[in-house]
């Protein structure tokens, strides 16, 4: 009998946990098109970012992790420029911002170039850069910060 308590007891501590950030998924030349599969006759969010050297993209972060609170089925995809070796970081911001469940990427190619060109022929890497998608998957891109006007005007009409 203690030891059904214990395990119980055990099974509502993990239950309670916060969620870990998932170790991001390595982005690669074709990644893009397993997004767009995966959400196939759906809207989503791509945001791409930086843990490393952008700030602004934190403030868009910031307001997305409150959307994702509000809005708990949030079809967010989360793709960080820097490389494999800031995946640590990359996690740790996620789950400090509320957003340990999203989908979440990091580039992996020695030219990242190479990957911008893959997501958008136009960017040349500037940060933040968000893709509004909608069910058919055209899609809308927002350089620099995404509002808060435009994301609750996005996620009205295709919530």
């Amino acid at each position: 009998m203690k030891h059904a308590f214990v395990g119980f007891a055990w099974l509502l501590v993990a239950w309670g946990a916060p969620a870990c950030a998932a170790e991001p998924q390595s982005f690669t030349a074709n990644s893009l098109a397993a997004i767009q599969a995966k959400y196939a006759g759906q809207p989503f969010i791509l945001s791409m970012w930086s843990v490393n050297w952008c700030g602004h993209c934190i403030t868009e972060l910031t307001m997305l992790g409150k959307a994702a609170k509000t809005h708990k089925q949030l079809p967010l995809v989360l793709v960080a420029t820097d490389t494999l070796e800031f995946s640590a970081a990359i996690q740790q911001t996620q789950k400090r911002l509320g957003l340990a469940r999203v989908d979440s990427w990091v580039f992996d190619d020695d030219i990242p170039e190479r990957l911008r060109h893959a997501v958008d022929p136009a960017w040349h890497g500037e940060l933040p850069r968000t893709y509004l998608y909608d069910a058919k998957h055209r899609r809308e891109p927002v350089m620099g910060v995404l509002s808060e006007q435009k994301l609750q005007a996005w996620l009205k009409q295709h919530q």
